[in-house]
């Protein structure tokens, strides 16, 4: 079995430094968010072997911030995940053979991310994949898990949603299993 973690960045500010949509950095909120989702992540045994952020300078403080308190975690900057579509990155997770990780968390953007959870949810639980459905907010995380060896072997429709939790659904008792 394969379980992939997808993480979207954390809230931002409108305008980065530069004008440049890369360069926008996290606000306040997004690093109030981005240290809670870390926190459950950790508190609930998701910590992934292996993960796969995005150079754009929100995810990478995003995963600067989540993984502050996790035990070493082998970590590729790609800048193919900025502005991948679900068909890139479906391409890049299954090029995922380095160290072979049984799990990996992708920390990148929407609406790639979105619509690559989307495809990849062919079952698993009604209530999180109809939240899921509705949205994909800044620090939502999606667990979604393969039956399969190796993954190359992982597809649209073939995964099924674990869970998909926000900061949001946190606050409102839900822990989006």
């Amino acid at each position: 079995m394969r379980r992939l973690l997808l993480l979207r960045h954390a809230k931002t500010e409108k305008d980065g430094p530069t004008g440049r949509d890369r360069d926008r950095r996290l606000d306040e909120r997004g690093h109030r968010d981005a240290q809670e989702i870390g926190a459950y992540i950790a508190e609930h045994g998701l910590v992934p072997a292996q993960a796969f952020v995005s150079t754009a300078v929100r995810t990478r403080q995003t995963w600067d911030i989540v993984s502050k308190e996790w035990p070493e975690v082998t970590v590729d900057h790609l800048d193919e995940l900025y502005g991948a579509d679900a068909g890139g990155l479906l391409g890049i997770v299954r090029a995922a053979v380095g160290d072979d990780p049984q799990s990996l968390l992708v920390v990148a953007h929407n609406p790639g991310l979105h619509e690559f959870a989307l495809a990849l949810a062919g079952s698993g639980s009604a209530r999180a994949r109809q939240a899921l459905h509705d949205n994909l907010p800044t620090s939502g995380l999606i667990v979604i898990d393969f039956p399969v060896d190796d993954w190359s072997g992982i597809s649209f429709r073939r995964g099924r949603l674990e869970r998909f939790v926000s900061p949001r659904l946190l606050k409102e008792g839900s822990d989006g299993a």
